[in-house]
Parts: C-alpha cells; structure tokens; sequence
C-alpha cells in the first residue's frame, strides 16, 4: 500500500482556533475516515490533551480514541483507521513511545498505508531522528531514532534570521548549519502554517507559507507553497 502522511509544523496559527488553518487539508487527507487514533504523548496532561482534540474533530464527524500508555496501546494502533500523534514536547514523545512499545507497530501501521497525521513533535518523530527539533530534553529517549517515514530531517515552526533583533544567540538557520557539519542529511525547515504531503514517493509542500531547504554545504533553498519537493528530496 501507499504510505500516506500530512505533516503540519504547528497545530494552533495566530488568530485561528485548533487546527482551523490546516482543517480543509486534514478532511481532504482523511477522506472517507471517520475515526482516528489520537497519540497525546507530547504533553503531561494527556487527557485534556485528548479531549481538546477530540473536540476539535467532533466538529468534522470523526470519532477520536485516545492513546494510553499502557499495554493494549500497540493492540489500538495496530487495529486504527488512522493516527494523529500532536504536538508537545518530542523528547517526551519519543520516550513515551519507546517504553510503552508503540513505536515499532506505529511505523509499521503508517508503512502499511494508514493515514499518519503528525503536528510538530508528530511531524518532528516521521523523519528518521529528532535530532532537529526545537525542544529542550525533559527526559533522555533510549536512542534518537524516530519512525524514519521519510528519508529527511524536519525542523517544524522554522523561523527566519530577524535582521532588526538585538539576540545575540544563534539563529535556527545557523542551528541546522550545526547539524549539517555532524550530520549529511536534508533537513527542510517548515515555516509556521506550512506542512507537507506524502503519497508514495510523492512530497508536496502546502499551507499558508513556505520552507527552506538544507544541505552540507549549500545555502539554502526556498520552496513556496504548492511546490512538489520530490526532485530536492532526491538529488
């Protein structure tokens, strides 16, 4: 089967509700589903978390499960229509999925071809590390390793250098040139209100902004939404 996955940078926009901005994109997505599994692992309090979102797709007529991190956990994404694993904290995410032994039957459930919806840390855990996300490490995951769904790093909610900000610190774009001198890997930096599309072997970048892409030794490059990613990804 085809593997299928719609990857938001962020879940909340400014001035819009819950997933308002990426909703039409998510229907079209899921399109006959009417049930999902929803993975709260990103945040502490897992059950507002999940009645948050189950909420949120009431409103569309799909019906939200809830992930617990207990031992049928692997029986419910095995046996999903769909998942949607939100966003928190990723280190906190991997871990979770790590100990309570979801992470394989995830990657197998997504490889099989069940619509994976991912939301920052979710986008973050469907590249093959999350050694590019923004987060601080609450707690030590056993490995790096995420679910490797596509064959390049993600940076969600990527920010512009601010040629007007007095910070003295470091930019994200000079955080992912950090990467890239330990790391040869492409890394596409979704702007906020962006996500991309995989079908197959098929990436299309979509939302209200664009991305930049980055590689060992090359400036980066900006891609507009609407543009297919397919040739950048696999030069």
């Amino acid at each position: 089967m085809t593997m299928r996955l719609l990857l938001l940078s962020n879940s909340t926009q400014h001035g819009q509700g819950y997933l308002d901005h990426a909703m039409p994109a998510i229907r079209d997505f899921l399109g006959p589903v009417r049930r999902l599994v929803f993975v709260p692992f990103a945040l502490h309090d897992r059950e507002d978390y999940t009645a948050r979102v189950r909420s949120r797709f009431e409103k569309e007529g799909i019906e939200v499960e809830g992930l617990r991190p207990d031992l049928a956990a692997a029986a419910v994404i095995e046996g999903a229509h769909a998942v949607f694993v939100g966003g928190g904290n990723t280190f906190r995410l991997l871990d979770t999925l790590q100990r309570t032994g979801v992470l394989e039957p995830l990657r197998r459930r997504a490889r099989d071809g069940a619509p994976y919806l991912g939301a920052s840390a979710g986008t973050n855990i469907a590249a093959p590390t999350i050694k590019t996300t923004n987060d601080m490490p609450i707690v030590q995951p056993s490995s790096f390793t995420a679910l490797g769904l596509v064959p390049f790093q993600i940076n969600p909610h990527y920010l512009d250098p601010d040629p007007a900000s007095r910070h003295m610190g470091e930019t994200r774009e000079e955080r992912l040139r950090e990467f890239l001198e330990e790391n040869d890997t492409v890394v596409v930096g979704l702007r906020e209100g962006a996500w991309l599309r995989i079908e197959g072997s098929s990436v299309q970048l979509a939302g209200l902004r664009g991305a930049r892409i980055f590689r060992r030794g090359r400036d980066p490059e900006e891609v507009r939404p609407g543009a297919s990613l397919d040739a950048q990804l696999n030069d």
